[in-house]
């Protein structure tokens, strides 16, 4: 396996400026990506990006391959030099975008992974207390579940961003895009009880931000995947498993599993294109096929017990020539079952 490692003494002025323009439209996690890609494929060209050329961004694209990088990355990666060649066509600099040509594997979109509702329930009470940091804990879980809100969105709201009287929830989402976010009467309860007998007790800073932590200061992204962790363990759930964007798509997946419709949800989640948010529609389905042949009485699956007796039965009636000892619902080649 090749691994290739850029070189972070290396500058290149076209790459840098690219960079500094990216800096000014994207969040710093994105910027910092876009330099590892194309600092990537510098370290494998041995040259400026900017000259690279279609027959050696192919053979990058298969080294890749070989390496045993995971299609998604592979994607990104190539996405990431489109984008520096289009800047550099934008400057005048070159006439073509070579990365645009290469042909790239096709990624597959999982389906989102969910609690069930009783999980859901379990992960709450688990949090619930009486301490200031309980009562944070359980305001954080309930408004994660209750509103479907980022791990960002949620540690980064301000207490004025909360209307209880009218249980909404005022959010800041990707690209600065506001949205106003309904919340249900347990977790404006859970946010009440915070705001009263828990966040008073941990300002000690005097900070806007909603949730806080020991010290006073606002609680991160980090601070909130260690609640869960934790929130997690102490109700039976694997720790692993439980962040808090699988409360965001056990949100989703609830709400439509409950009849709401797909338009609503996707605005709730602050989607920009619907088709994001048609992927919860698979695994709804997916858990509806399961209920109707777990619980329908012609589509569950006879047990062998069941089938035993009812073959030894047609035996006893009609002799063994009759039926051949095959069940009804069993059927047989070329026969229409009744």
């Amino acid at each position: 396996m090749t691994t290739l490692i850029p070189d972070p003494e290396a500058r290149e002025p076209e790459l840098d400026g690219f960079l500094a323009l990216l800096a000014a439209q994207r969040s710093p996690r994105t910027v910092d990506a876009y330099r590892r890609d194309l600092k990537t494929l510098a370290a494998y060209l041995g040259k400026p990006v900017g000259r690279a050329t279609l027959e050696e961004l192919e053979r990058y694209v298969a080294q890749l391959r070989a390496d045993g990088l995971s299609n998604s990355t592979i994607a990104r990666r190539t996405a990431s030099a489109r984008s520096f060649f289009r800047h550099q066509q934008l400057l005048g600099a070159r006439e073509d975008n070579p990365a645009a040509a290469v042909a790239l594997p096709r990624r597959t979109k999982p389906l989102p992974k969910t609690l069930s509702p009783g999980e859901a329930e379990r992960l709450i009470q688990a949090a619930a207390g009486t301490q200031p940091r309980s009562l944070r804990d359980q305001a954080l879980v309930e408004l994660l579940y209750g509103a479907g809100l980022r791990v960002s969105e949620a540690v980064g709201l301000d207490r004025a961003g909360i209307d209880l009287d009218d249980r909404l929830v005022r959010v800041i989402g990707k690209g600065g895009k506001e949205r106003v976010v309904p919340i249900g009467r347990h977790a404006a309860e859970a946010l009440r009880r915070y705001l009263a007998r828990g966040r008073p007790f941990l300002d000690s800073r005097h900070r806007p931000e909603l949730f806080l932590n020991a010290r006073g200061g606002p609680l991160t992204r980090a601070g909130a995947f260690l609640i869960l962790r934790k929130v997690a363990e102490k109700a039976g759930l694997d720790p692993q498993r439980v962040h808090p964007h699988l409360l965001r798509h056990s949100f989703a997946t609830h709400l439509l599993e409950g009849g709401a419709d797909l338009r609503s949800v996707q605005e709730m989640l602050g989607h920009a294109d619907l088709s994001t948010t048609e992927l919860y529609t698979h695994v709804t389905d997916r858990r509806r096929r399961e209920l109707y042949y777990r619980a329908h009485p012609h589509a569950r699956k006879r047990s062998t017990e069941d089938q035993l007796v009812d073959r030894s039965t047609r035996r006893t009636l009609h002799g063994p020539g009759i039926g051949s000892g095959v069940a009804d619902d069993e059927g047989r080649p070329g026969q229409e079952r009744t």
